[in-house]
């Protein structure tokens, strides 16, 4: 992954100057076998991304606050993170706050952000972010890579919202894309490929939001378990999301993967009850396939 995470960063020294922040973030976690408790082993950092410290939670897990300390992403910024953690580790990683995308300048790219994640066996990841916001003229792509081995575990959301609804910014960015891939053993799992361009298309068409405004995805996986377990934890999750369902409002669904997971996707007209949702899904499904209780992560500015 080290060599991978350097050549995306070689890439992006090439990008004619019309680009901004070229930035490479890359954790890597391990279990410390003395005290059983996960520790963030070796990273490097470069602004504006930034992780002061990791933390140890309840079960030796160790939490980390992706911080962006130009307080947002800029028109042609290319950033990247590539996390990695070892056999056995426990890590939670949250933002300090909504990912911000600024507009973008003319003459200035598109800002870009990749992620390469590797979670290796026995491992398990959560990754709970706040709300990712386009302004208004942003322009944004988004590409996720996440490879899990034997028995590891991931639950990781996005959330999207519309724009700054208080200053009437509804839609008014000029393209979000979002490209997620998820694999399990080598074989993928999940291929996701959202593409929002508001002034080309209407975003209130059925084929993309219909009336809906925020969107949020959220993949939840452990590799190895049986084709039975996940057929309850997805009857059991559908109990949930229809009780939170209200037509016109908001809408929760669950599909199983191909394998090893489950996707939980919701449409909603305003944000407020989309994080209080993931949350609760987060907690009956940790519970179901960890028998461990989900506790959020403390937030820090």
């Amino acid at each position: 992954m080290a060599a991978t995470a350097r050549e995306a960063f070689r890439e992006a020294r090439e990008i004619p100057g019309s680009c901004r922040a070229r930035a490479l973030l890359r954790l890597n976690f391990s279990r410390d076998p003395a005290s059983g408790n996960t520790v963030l082993a070796d990273s490097f950092q470069e602004a504006p991304l930034k992780v002061v410290r990791a933390f140890t939670l309840e079960e030796g897990t160790a939490l980390a606050h992706l911080h962006n300390v130009s307080g947002g992403l800029l028109g042609g910024d290319r950033l990247a993170m590539r996390v990695n953690l070892a056999r056995g580790a426990k890590v939670q990683l949250t933002t300090t706050g909504a990912t911000r995308i600024y507009r973008s300048r003319e003459g200035f790219s598109s800002t870009t952000q990749s992620s390469e994640v590797s979670v290796g066996e026995g491992a398990l990841l959560e990754y709970l972010p706040d709300a990712t916001i386009p302004f208004a003229g942003a322009r944004y792509t988004q590409q996720t890579s996440i490879e899990l081995a034997a028995d590891a575990g991931l639950f990781w959301w996005e959330i999207v919202a519309p724009g700054r609804q208080a200053r009437g910014e509804l839609f008014d960015y000029e393209e979000f894309a979002m490209r997620t891939h998820v694999s399990a053993l080598g074989r993928r799992i999940a291929a996701e490929n959202l593409c929002l361009r508001p002034k080309r298309g209407k975003v209130s068409s059925l084929a993309r939001l219909g009336p809906y405004h925020y969107a949020a995805t959220f993949y939840i996986c452990r590799v190895g378990l049986e084709v039975s377990r996940w057929r309850d934890a997805e009857d059991k999750i559908r109990e949930l999301t229809t009780g939170m369902t209200r037509r016109g409002e908001i809408l929760w669904g669950v599909s199983s993967l191909v394998a090893h997971g489950l996707v939980v996707r919701c449409l909603a007209r305003n944000g407020p009850e989309v994080l209080p949702g993931l949350q609760a899904i987060w907690r009956n499904a940790k519970r179901r396939l960890y028998d461990r209780e989900a506790i959020p992560p403390r937030k820090m500015n």
